[in-house]
């Protein structure tokens, strides 16, 4: 218990200090929707989804949010929001080349770096985890836990912090 706690604390550490500008960023494009005419619109992929989730349903909901269906039509004022556990996700990489194609920008929350990565190339502002690979040694050399939904939920709320803060100012 004590090794899992050591690196979850270390790893939420990473995420902020090597993210700071990009959160911010981030809030500021998302507050971009809020304070116009459109929508953040939360595109959870797979265990990720638990994000859309607690945007829509906590105690203390995204302002502004709702959570993305394939079939919606996304208008320019919309922000969207795309949290994946990798950067070649078929279905984040064809939203966010559509997203682009329309000019309509996004944000991507996502393990990889920004080297060589299409996600990054297309996004308006891009959030790395860095959790490629799992945070404890297995019993047979394997590396074990990848708690992606832990780190995108840590991203989620500092992102939010500043997102509300922005709003409040308006």
């Amino acid at each position: 218990m004590k090794m899992l706690t050591t690196q979850l604390s270390g790893l939420l550490d990473r995420i902020a200090k090597n993210n700071e500008e990009a959160i911010e960023e981030t809030a500021r494009l998302l507050a971009q929707a809020t304070v116009g005419e459109g929508r953040v619109i939360i595109a959870g992929l797979d265990e990720l989804d638990t994000v859309c989730q607690v945007a829509m349903h906590s105690a203390e909901p995204f302002i502004g949010a709702v959570q993305y269906n394939p079939e919606m039509t996304i208008g320019h004022a919309d922000r969207v929001w795309v949290f994946t556990r990798s950067a070649e996700h078929p279905q984040a990489l064809e939203l966010a080349c559509s997203l682009a194609a329309e000019f309509i920008p996004f944000a991507v929350v996502t393990p990889e770096k920004t080297e060589e990565n299409k996600l990054f190339d297309l996004a308006t502002t891009y959030i790395s985890t860095s959790l490629t690979r799992g945070l404890l040694p297995g019993e047979n050399g394997e590396r074990i836990v990848q708690p992606h939904a832990l780190a995108a939920l840590f991203i989620y709320e500092a992102v939010k912090i500043a997102y509300d803060e922005m709003l409040s100012d308006e």
